[in-house]
């Protein structure tokens, strides 16, 4: 018998007028991130709704997590989904927050939200039948534990000072060779393959650096969030107070870094989705939508993107052709 597994998607309506006015009054401060790409609409995420029902349709319950908005085409009456507004999870203090990290990190309070629950971004999708062990195995969450170097190629983006500050927070709690001794078959599983290879090579490093990203949906325990918070509260809280992200926030890998510490992980191989930027990844990108493989696929926006209407439609032709059904997600 499965445990129950919960998705939660969080999402924003970077066109809705209201939102906007509320966001303008707080204007992103030093060393915050406000990018507008970071808020605009591809359209597409009935994509993700139809992907879930056709590809996922042993999920328990969806939790939507939104500032107020809803897509018009939504059916909030669907048995399995919970529309999640942010004052009703998110501490006063922290509202508004335009900051996805402090909405991250709090994702354990949302209530009713079961042990086992798999986090998504609106950029991550499912094009292909997933079961329940691509998430879970032996009740534990599934993923590539895979040590590497950090570098940083835009001196404007707070993602790598973010990822730096993640791993700083666990090597403040864990001592790596205790880690790497307690887990080595974990550590070094096949699974990687060729990139079990950073894992030796960063073997002489007394510290972590960082970990892989794959930007795909992640797997969690809702007590993972909970030891850490009850670990490090008067730093998270600090950090959920800030409205926009900055590089001084940590994120939800910090929740991923702290069950790879705590081997609360079953190794897996990171072939199970791909990660494509639009405007870099284009042909990578809708050649895996063609193919529907890998099973999961990331489409990040990107500021530098200067055709966005044209290469939105583009997409959406793209999902169109292997989803082209509606779900009863949407009215």
């Amino acid at each position: 018998m499965h445990n129950k597994i919960d998705f939660v998607l969080t999402w924003v309506d970077g066109s809705d007028e209201a939102w906007l006015q509320q966001r303008r009054q707080y204007q992103p401060g030093k060393g915050a991130d406000g990018g507008e790409s970071r808020y605009r609409d591809w359209e597409n995420l009935q994509f993700w709704f139809r992907g879930v029902e056709k590809f996922a349709p042993w999920v328990n319950r969806i939790y939507f997590v939104t500032w107020g908005h809803l897509p018009k085409w939504l059916n909030t009456a669907h048995p399995k989904l919970t529309v999640v507004r942010h004052e009703e999870f998110l501490k006063r203090e922290y509202l508004p927050t335009f900051n996805i990290n402090s909405i991250e990190l709090n994702l354990h309070r949302i209530q009713g939200l079961s042990e086992q629950f798999v986090f998504f971004n609106d950029d991550t999708f499912l094009i292909n039948d997933v079961k329940e062990e691509d998430f879970f195995k032996n009740g534990l969450p599934r993923d590539c534990c895979i040590e590497t170097a950090l570098v940083q190629d835009d001196i404007d983006n707070p993602f790598a000072h973010i990822l730096m500050n993640d791993a700083a927070l666990v090597n403040m709690h864990y001592k790596k060779r205790e880690v790497i001794r307690k887990n080595r078959k974990k550590w070094f599983h096949p699974a990687y393959g060729k990139m079990v290879l950073r894992n030796v090579l960063m073997l002489p490093y007394r510290d972590f650096s960082s970990f892989k990203y794959t930007h795909m949906p992640s797997a969690f325990l809702k007590s993972t969030f909970e030891q850490v918070w009850r670990q490090e509260e008067e730093l998270l809280d600090e950090l959920c107070h800030n409205r926009f992200r900055t590089v001084f926030d940590v994120n939800q890998y910090v929740m991923k870094y702290w069950q790879y510490m705590e081997g609360k992980y079953e190794p897996q191989s990171p072939n199970v989705g791909k990660f494509c930027i639009i405007g870099r990844d284009d042909a990578a990108m809708f050649e895996a939508l063609r193919r529907q493989s890998p099973q999961m696929l990331c489409i990040n926006d990107d500021s530098s993107i200067d055709n966005f209407g044209e290469m939105k439609q583009k997409v959406i032709d793209a999902f169109e052709k292997i989803l082209p059904e509606k779900s009863e997600f949407e009215l």
